[in-house]
C-alpha cells in the first residue's frame, strides 16, 4: 500500500501492518470487550509484560486503531473504529473487484468449452 509517488504508506497499510501481530489483535479484542482500560489492566490478561503492551499500543495508536486518554497518572486506551472501517471498505472493494474478474474468467471459460451435445 505504498504511494510510489510520495513514498508514504497509506492508512490501510498501517492498519494491516499493525494487525499482522497476534498480540496486537488480542489487545484490540480486549479493548473492544472492556472499553477504556490501562496498559496495566491489559498486561494482566496477556502473557507479555506491561512494557511490551505499551509498545504494541504505540503501534496501534500510530495506525489510528486506538487512542490514549490521560486520566490523572493513568493513560486509558480505547478502540478507534474509523481506521478499521476504512480498511474494511478497502477490503470489500478489493473482494468485489476479484469477484468481478473471476466471473469474467468463468464466463469466458464456459463460452470456450465445447458443447457436450
Amino acid at each position: 500500500m505504498t504511494d510510489e509517488r510520495r513514498g508514504t504508506v497509506e492508512p490501510v497499510g498501517d492498519v494491516l501492518a499493525a494487525l499482522a501481530d497476534p498480540t496486537r489483535r488480542q489487545l484490540l479484542d480486549l479493548l473492544a470487550a472492556q472499553g477504556e482500560v490501562t496498559a496495566t489492566t491489559l498486561a494482566e490478561r496477556l502473557p507479555v509484560s506491561r512494557q511490551a503492551v505499551v509498545k504494541h499500543l504505540a503501534v496501534l495508536d500510530a495506525a489510528g486503531l486506538v487512542s490514549g486518554n490521560r486520566v490523572g497518572r493513568e493513560v486509558r486506551y480505547a478502540v478507534r473504529p474509523a481506521a478499521l472501517d476504512e480498511t474494511a471498505r478497502w477490503m470489500t472493494t478489493l473482494a468485489s473487484d476479484w469477484d468481478r474478474r473471476l466471473a469474467t474468467v468463468k464466463r469466458i471459460a464456459e463460452g470456450a468449452a465445447p458443447d457436450s451435445h
